[in-house]
């Protein structure tokens, strides 16, 4: 009877240990299948054949690193010009008004003057005209070429440089009217005719309508409208004192001294027939007729007084 009970008992336990065995060999088997397929493939690189020393290397990131990096070129902008006398280049913040106010004009000459948008709009850089045609770029340099020196040093034009004379300078002419000696010329010349300021004692310069009064726009004299090349003729006798485009708002400009108080000037010519140091006689051809600041034929003639610009209209004779 007892070996019957342990003949029953043995069957059971073989049968646990063959399953628990069963269950041990898959789950061996599983591990070692995750284990190969966690394995990395090994990087082959084709262009070496696979078998060369470069194989498995990847060499794309050596090659961009090899790549020279070149800066980028900055081009700089060309400097502008600087703006002459009666000219103003437009700055950032700048508006219409704001400008007229700064230069002392009405903000309608302006927008005549630039032949500006209806909408006022002015850019940045934008060269302006600020001053009138025919006069320098503000009131002191319109008037400076006439004024009275305060020595006669300062009324000495430079050799290299010749600027116009200032009235009442000894350099211009010396308190008995004898005239300067000219560059290059130590010889003093014959002094000019008298001259009777009185009247209409001037005659006209040239032959055709004033398109520009006196006092227009701020003109210190007047505009005489013409032809190129058309004979600028002397107002009145006296000595040549300037010859020259040391003003750029003038042009190719004459001075004339009829006295120690009276200058004539002549500007916008294209053509100068006279030098420093002439003596002139009135109606002499002095220059040709040039164009103005806007391109239109014409002379710019102004008559100063002790420096000051007088309307010339009231001294011109009559018909011519």
């Amino acid at each position: 009877m007892a070996v019957s009970r342990s003949s029953h008992t043995r069957g059971p336990v073989v049968g646990r240990v063959g399953v628990l065995g069963v269950i041990s060999t898959l789950v061996l088997i599983g591990v070692a299948g995750c284990s190969t397929a966690l394995t990395p493939a090994p990087i082959t690189d084709k262009s070496t054949g696979g078998g060369g020393p470069g194989a498995g290397v990847d060499t794309t990131a050596s090659a961009a690193s090899s790549v020279p990096v070149t800066a980028p070129v900055v081009v700089a902008a060309p400097a502008l010009a600087p703006a002459g006398p009666g000219f103003y280049r437009v700055k950032p913040g700048d508006t219409l008004y704001g400008i007229a106010r700064a230069q002392k004009q009405r903000p309608s000459d302006l927008i005549k003057w630039n032949n500006l948008p209806a909408s006022l709009q002015v850019n940045i850089d934008q060269l302006l005209r600020v001053a009138p045609p025919g006069a320098a770029g503000t009131a002191t340099n319109a008037d400076e070429w006439s004024k009275p020196a305060s020595t006669p040093s300062a009324a000495a034009p430079s050799a290299s440089k010749p600027m116009p004379p200032m009235i009442g300078a000894s350099g211009a002419s010396g308190a008995s009217g004898a005239p300067a000696a000219t560059a290059g010329n130590s010889t003093a010349e014959p002094a000019p005719p008298p001259v009777v300021a009185k009247g209409a004692w001037l005659a006209w310069p040239a032959q055709g309508n004033i398109i520009t009064k006196f006092g227009e726009s701020g003109s210190k004299g007047i505009d005489i409208g013409g032809t190129v090349g058309e004979p600028v003729r002397a107002a009145a006798a006296g000595r040549v004192v300037y010859a020259g485009t040391g003003l750029r708002a003038y042009g190719q400009m004459i001075i004339v001294k009829h006295s120690n108080d009276y200058l004539s000037a002549y500007a916008h010519n294209s053509k100068l027939l006279v030098k420093e140091g002439d003596t002139v006689r009135q109606g002499t051809i002095i220059a040709e007729m040039g164009t103005g600041q806007n391109d239109k034929p014409l002379l710019h003639f102004e008559l100063r007084k002790s420096g000051q610009a007088v309307d010339p209209v009231p001294s011109l004779k009559k018909g011519g």
